[in-house]
């Protein structure tokens, strides 16, 4: 799921999609003007954006990185969401996902076989070079995220932490109880959907599950953790208002972060999230227990240039049951 105030993703429809792809439009500023990344495949004589199927068990997000990492050799970070395009192919209905991503002093290096050619344009002069005409409708919505002043953002992501072992089989102290088996395949699989996004520092219940669940991204990177007892289920239950302030200081640092806390503390979470949304983009917040499956996570995309506005969000489930 994903929802921005431009209303940018395409109206659903009822044919399920013979094939699922993702992609990138890589964007920039270069002297001032904005500029797009084009790429050039040989195979079909033809100018589009970086972009491929899904692998098995992988999401959206996660193709989207690996394939503009594959095809013009930069690791890329993703930003808000664009509008999804759906065109025929030979199986039936083909849909790809679309994000923005910022590609600022990036060196971009195709691979010389699915992409042999890449040009830095204006959006106006991507448009004519674009050779499938539904490859215009991403562009349009990133245009329009530019002229809203919504294209550059941080990324704020709220976490649920994976499944843990049930409370009537766990005897010690409520904060030790871990996750089960499950949920320590589920933390794996939340570390590789939060490279789509490289939160670069991570805030956490100093509950073992909680921990457990952000451990294997932190394994993986040189980043600080912090332990944050206002949202503990215990905590923010007794003061809610202390947690609230805990989520309300994550927008001052301005910089990309993740969120792991318990199921009870998110109705709290989202009603900060809320403060910083219109009512349209607001709506789109679960608002019904669960609120997130455990694992699953919700990505806030908080502006560069109008502090504490959030201009999109997305929720992702990294897992199959």
């Amino acid at each position: 799921m994903a929802t921005t105030d431009e209303a940018v993703s395409t109206a659903t429809r009822d044919t399920e999609p013979a094939v699922v792809a993702a992609g990138a439009i890589c964007w920039r500023k270069e002297q001032g003007q904005l500029e797009v990344l084009l790429i050039h495949r040989p195979r079909y004589t033809d100018w589009s954006w970086p972009k491929g199927k899904i692998d098995p068990g992988e999401t959206t997000p996660e193709c989207a990185i690996r394939e503009v990492e594959e095809e013009v050799g930069i690791r890329v970070s993703l930003g808000i969401p664009l509008a999804s395009t759906r065109y025929p192919v030979g199986s039936g209905m083909k849909l790809v996902h679309y994000w923005a991503a910022r590609t600022e002093r990036m060196v971009v290096r195709p691979d010389g076989k699915e992409v042999d050619k890449f040009l830095w344009v204006s959006p106006a002069r991507a448009s004519e070079l674009l050779t499938n005409p539904t490859d215009r409708e991403p562009l349009e919505s990133l245009i329009a995220a530019y002229k809203a002043d919504q294209l550059a953002t941080w990324p704020l992501i709220v976490v649920r932490h994976a499944k843990a072992k049930p409370r009537s089989s766990w005897t010690r102290a409520e904060g030790e109880r871990p996750l089960a088996a499950t949920g320590r395949r589920q933390a794996v699989a939340v570390s590789r959907l939060l490279e789509a996004w490289h939160p670069s520092w991570v805030v956490s219940s100093p509950w073992e599950r909680c921990i457990q669940t952000v451990a294997p991204y932190l394994t993986s990177k040189d980043i600080k953790l912090k332990l944050a007892d206002s949202i503990t289920e215990r905590n923010a239950g007794r003061k809610p208002d202390k947690a609230s302030a805990t989520v309300e200081k994550l927008f001052d640092k301005r910089r990309p972060v993740a969120l792991c806390t318990h199921r009870p503390v998110l109705p709290v979470v989202f009603g900060v999230l809320r403060r910083h949304m219109t009512k349209e983009l607001a709506a789109a917040l679960p608002v019904d227990d669960p609120f997130l499956a455990p694992g699953e996570v919700l990505i806030s995309h908080v502006s560069s240039t109008v502090p504490g506005r959030i201009v999109a969000v997305e929720q992702f489930r990294a897992y199959d049951d």
